[in-house]
């Protein structure tokens, strides 16, 4: 893991300031991935490390925002939005997990991982945009009440189906990967040909803790059965959240299949999609992705 969170040169955007703090973060994070993997004192020396994580991020994200606004970066608000995202939501939500689990190796490994995943893709997507290199991907931003409409629908959904209740992590998920996940994408089709296509990422911990509650018995293993309930609590998640909308009436399912997370990751980054969050359930994380065409 340490290997993937060296700095290298297609990280830079051109702007020394941004580009000198982008590499001090993916320092830190080197240095906190050695630390985790210390089985006497990696566990303390990592709270203090991911301490010292968040309060550079969050003064790094001031400083590239007073950049954007002094040369008049026509992406500011959605960029800031991000970056406010991940200050009061994300790290606040992945403190909480890390706290309330002591601080295990899971967490840790929760925590560094979204952090590597977010950093990689902010800096290659968000911030080279900044620098005119690539266009910017978010054309819209849908907050307000279309979004608390969905995440209210897909907490009822995660209560009915799990039994559990749902933290948000991001309102901007972008890949980031959280541990090993099973990735099902499923299309919706309405009688006016309109098409609407879900990402569930459904992290294995989840999967396996509902099937074992299916059967009574505990599954400790994904096997072809495991990703076969995986596919069909995919579908019931999305379809219930659709009752919870009143939107199923409106579309049909058109297809079902699953996916490797790489090969999601190459859809999602080639793709602009409507939703992106990611949730914390206690027992594992998923994310739910949305293009409506």
């Amino acid at each position: 893991m340490a290997k993937e969170a060296e700095w290298n040169k297609n990280f830079n955007i051109g702007v020394d300031s941004i580009d000198n703090a982008h590499r001090k973060l993916f320092s830190i994070v080197r240095k906190l991935i050695n630390l985790s993997q210390n089985e006497h004192n990696g566990q303390w020396a990592c709270a203090e490390g991911i301490k010292y994580f968040k309060r550079y991020a969050i003064e790094h994200f001031t400083d590239e925002e007073a950049y954007m606004q002094s040369i008049d970066y026509s992406g500011y608000k959605i960029h800031k939005r991000l970056h406010d995202d991940m200050r009061y939501k994300t790290l606040p939500a992945l403190e909480k997990d890390l706290s309330e689990s002591n601080y295990s190796q899971e967490s840790i490994h929760h925590f560094l991982g979204i952090c590597l995943g977010w950093l990689t893709a902010h800096i290659m997507i968000e911030d080279r945009a900044i620098a005119g290199k690539i266009p910017n991907k978010w054309k819209k931003d849908n907050t307000g009440e279309a979004m608390d409409a969905l995440v209210d629908a897909l907490a009822i959904t995660i209560q009915e189906i799990f039994r559990l209740q749902i933290e948000i992590v991001s309102e901007h998920y972008n890949a980031e990967d959280f541990g090993n996940s099973i990735v099902d994408r499923l299309t919706f089709c309405s009688l006016d040909g309109r098409r609407v296509h879900v990402f569930l990422v459904l992290e294995d911990a989840l999967v396996l803790r509902a099937v074992s509650s299916m059967l009574n018995m505990p599954i400790k293993k994904v096997d072809k059965m495991v990703l076969n309930a995986a596919r069909q609590l995919s579908q019931q998640m999305v379809e219930q959240v659709g009752i919870h909308s009143r939107l199923s009436s409106k579309y049909l399912l058109e297809s079902n299949h699953l996916m490797t997370t790489e090969q999601f990751q190459q859809a999602f980054y080639a793709e602009y999609f409507d939703y992106n969050l990611l949730f914390n359930t206690g027992t594992g994380y998923f994310a739910v992705c949305i293009k409506m065409v």
